[in-house]
């Protein structure tokens, strides 16, 4: 009797790389990442089927980014390490390959939600003039640490017109283009002082009620909060630094917010200490203000607000020490 004829094993479907839905044409996603691992390769497969395609800058990983990226279908741009780096740079060069309507920027450390591109085109279309929308970013493990707690409370965002956006949002590209894109300087801030030139001409930053990124800030020790806290105080005073004086005022009162509290009061304390003991008592306007703070922002973000001014101080310090010194700040990182 015959043997019967094997059945050919069905080959597996690929995986599209390219999104069929029509308005999803209209998108293409910039990653920048360094290091990323596997955060990297969910970051890239969140992406397949929401843009056209996925353009990710690498910037000198060691880790096969680049070459796990370019499997997973994405136009892979080397930066030129050569140069100092800053995500503001890697950003314009991802923009710079760009030959969609809409950019949708990503850290590569985050996922972006299935809907969320739909969401944010559907508003575009309501709003001609919103030219960067943004939507909830979620800490993917708020509960590993205070500080990732920290970080979901943080981007818990008023819905609505804003100010500024962070590292993930949907922009149009030509409205970004106009204004010269990211400032390729700043070591952070960069995404709200590029929302201020956006809004001068005239375009409109909005907060949209929609599920974007989940985020993997991987902070969990005390030591990576300071840094991020002094890369904030930073930026506070290179934003005051370059257009405080404008009508925005631009990231003036949290510099000078920094500066008070942070600086302030501690040197306060020391003099008046120095002549008094009761000169002391000046640091119990630290606790004051946590209370103060509390029914608004809980006490546990209330207590690291306000320790968050010491470091905070001290990146604005650092900022005008190495401006006088003509010296360019190195990269604060916290992971």
């Amino acid at each position: 009797m015959p043997k019967p004829t094997p059945k050919p094993t069905p080959k597996p479907t690929p995986k599209p790389t390219h999104c069929p839905d029509a308005a999803a044409k209209r998108v293409e996603a910039v990653v920048i990442g360094r290091n990323e691992g596997g955060r990297l390769r969910a970051c890239l497969a969140s992406l397949a089927l929401q843009v056209d395609r996925v353009i990710y800058v690498d910037s000198g990983s060691t880790d096969g980014s680049a070459a796990l990226a370019r499997d997973m279908g994405a136009a892979v741009i080397g930066l030129d390490m050569t140069f100092p780096f800053t995500a503001a740079r890697a950003r314009n060069a991802g923009l710079a390959a760009v030959r969609a309507e809409f950019v949708q920027f990503v850290d590569g450390d985050c996922t972006v939600q299935p809907d969320w591109v739909t969401a944010a085109l559907a508003f575009a279309a309501q709003h001609p003039d919103a030219t960067v929308i943004c939507g909830r970013r979620r800490e993917r493990f708020p509960e590993a640490s205070v500080y990732n707690r920290l970080c979901d409370s943080e981007w818990n965002t008023p819905i609505g017109p804003a100010r500024a956006c962070g590292g993930d949002a949907l922009m149009r590209v030509a409205a970004v283009r106009a204004v010269g894109g990211y400032d390729s300087s700043l070591i952070a801030g960069e995404e709200p002082e590029l929302c201020l030139r956006l809004a001068r001409k005239g375009g409109e930053i909005w907060r949209i009620d929609a599920e974007m990124t989940l985020h993997d800030a991987a902070m969990t020790r005390f030591a990576q909060w300071w840094r991020r806290s002094r890369r904030a105080g930073h930026a506070f005073a290179e934003g005051a630094a370059l257009h405080g004086a404008g009508p925005e005022r631009h990231w003036r009162a949290e510099a000078r917010r920094a500066v008070f509290w942070g600086a302030g009061v501690p040197a306060a304390a020391l003099v008046l200490g120095g002549l008094h003991p009761l000169g002391f008592a000046v640091l119990l306007a630290w606790p004051a203000q946590v209370l103060r703070l509390i029914p608004r922002l809980g006490p546990e973000r209330a207590f690291f607000t306000v320790l968050g001014k010491l470091p905070e101080a001290q990146g604005v310090f650092g900022y005008w020490w190495g401006r006088l010194r003509r010296k360019r700040k190195p990269l604060i990182e916290y992971k």
